[in-house]
């Protein structure tokens, strides 16, 4: 039934497979076939050493058998049953992801199929529940790539499909040191400084805008692709404070930092603060199936006990994908991965310093757990991207592919490159990745201006 020839898969991929964020006629896709632990190999039997968990979402590490398995199960129980209905798995997974969210203080669960619908339906229950409209995020943010999520995404994603998106989103920014709009010419400002300042400018956003008018703020809890801005100290607890002073939901977009990418279960959890609804998917299932879920606290979903709530899906808690998340919770506490990616962390931030301390063309370097980033630039003096702000450059061009060609799969963004491996890598796992990155740079030293 599913027969073909290797030297087959990319020609009829090509033929009738519509590529997402791709330019059709340039796509050249990597055709896997099969992996383990933090490898992947391709069809020609090259390994590759997977330092982007896919597409972040590989927490586990690829082919878990007891992940597998718990799938399998589910299929000779019961493979799908109605929204309106419920089964053991579906009880059983809403109390499991409700018991690692902060504090356990999220206790009612949503579950849909992804991050995006996930922010979507956390926007709707926000407005819902306040009787407010508008939404505030983040210029650095990505959110999703339905019409909702792509409103509430900062990023220039959103720009391409303006201004047919959801209305009453407004966009501030994000306490980004490196590149601070407000502190260019005082960059060794003090961390309390700096991070009042940036809680003092979405302050005067809200006033301006209204605070009766703002449902609520959703914020990524470190920001993903677009950078892994860790937010300073007392800046969540800022947040979480303003949206509390003016009657603002607290919408904490977990979706990629969630599930031990940060050495803790969710990113928030560092800096002790409760949101009012979370929203996850990537790591929920580590991508072994399709899901992603909104937990909220139980006076937002008290607002529905009388009243319903028009929204829904049709695989909405799909037991299979509640089968993988049981059993991918379960593997992340037997194997304490949540501790491997503290643990890990450390290593990756020296190995980070280190590398930064050896190439000219690295401007700067961040991380918390296993979530890291290379800024790459021309001058480190003036700190001009070594590619524009949308756009690519030949010496990031040619630094992925020598990573490629040297069996490292990772991510590059403009002028970055992520660092985000599966949470079970080791340290010399980490170090092989890192020899590869290194030979890597020579190119773009080469290229500074």
């Amino acid at each position: 039934m599913f027969d073909l020839p290797d030297d087959q898969i990319v020609p009829l991929s090509k033929e009738h497979v519509f590529w997402t964020w791709s330019a059709q006629a340039r796509v050249n896709p990597i055709a896997v076939s099969h992996a383990k632990g933090v490898y992947f190999w391709d069809t020609a039997g090259k390994r590759y050493l997977d330092f982007n968990s896919m597409t972040m979402c590989v927490n586990i590490g690829h082919g878990d058998q007891r992940v597998i398995d718990a799938m399998k199960s589910q299929l000779d129980q019961i493979p799908y049953a109605a929204p309106g209905m419920t089964t053991k798995i579906r009880a059983i997974a809403s109390k499991a992801v409700a018991d690692v969210t902060p504090g356990g203080r999220l206790s009612k669960v949503l579950f849909t199929l992804g991050g995006a619908d996930a922010n979507e339906n956390a926007i709707k229950l926000a407005r819902a529940h306040t009787g407010r409209h508008k939404i505030l995020t983040r210029y650095r943010s990505y959110h999703g790539a339905t019409a909702g999520a792509m409103a509430a995404t900062g990023d220039p994603r959103r720009v391409s499909w303006e201004p047919n998106l959801m209305p009453g989103v407004v966009h501030f920014l994000d306490p980004y040191r490196y590149r601070s709009t407000f502190h260019r010419s005082n960059p060794n400002i003090s961390e309390a400084d700096f991070c009042q300042d940036y809680l003092n400018h979405l302050e005067e956003i809200m006033l301006y805008e209204g605070p009766e008018s703002i449902a609520a703020v959703l914020m990524e809890s470190v920001t993903g692709t677009n950078g892994i801005i860790i937010p300073p100290a007392g800046y969540m607890q800022g947040v979480r404070a303003l949206c509390d002073k003016y009657g603002i939901l607290m919408i904490a977009d977990e979706v990629m930092a969630g599930f031990g990418r940060t050495g803790k279960w969710f990113a928030i959890d560092h800096w002790n603060v409760v949101p009012d609804l979370m929203t996850m998917a990537k790591g929920l299932t580590s991508a072994y199936a399709p899901l992603g879920a909104v937990a909220m606290k139980p006076e937002i979903a008290a607002s529905f006990d009388e009243h319903v709530f028009e929204s829904g899906l049709t695989y909405t808690s799909h037991p299979i994908s509640l089968a993988a998340a049981v059993a991918n919770i379960g593997v992340m506490k037997q194997d304490h991965m949540v501790e491997n990616a503290a643990a890990m962390g450390a290593v990756l931030h020296q190995l980070l310093t280190d590398l930064g301390e050896s190439h000219p063309s690295v401007g700067d370097v961040r991380s918390i757990g296993l979530f890291g980033i290379i800024e790459v630039v021309k001058n480190r003096a003036t700190r001009e991207p070594m590619a524009p702000w949308n756009g690519n450059s030949p010496a990031m061009v040619a630094l992925r592919k020598a990573c490629l060609d040297s069996g490292l799969f990772l991510y590059t963004h403009w002028h970055t490159i992520l660092i985000i491996p599966p949470l079970i890598v080791n340290e010399q796992q980490l170090r092989e990745g890192f020899a590869a990155i290194d030979q890597a740079l020579a190119i773009t030293d080469k290229a500074m201006g």
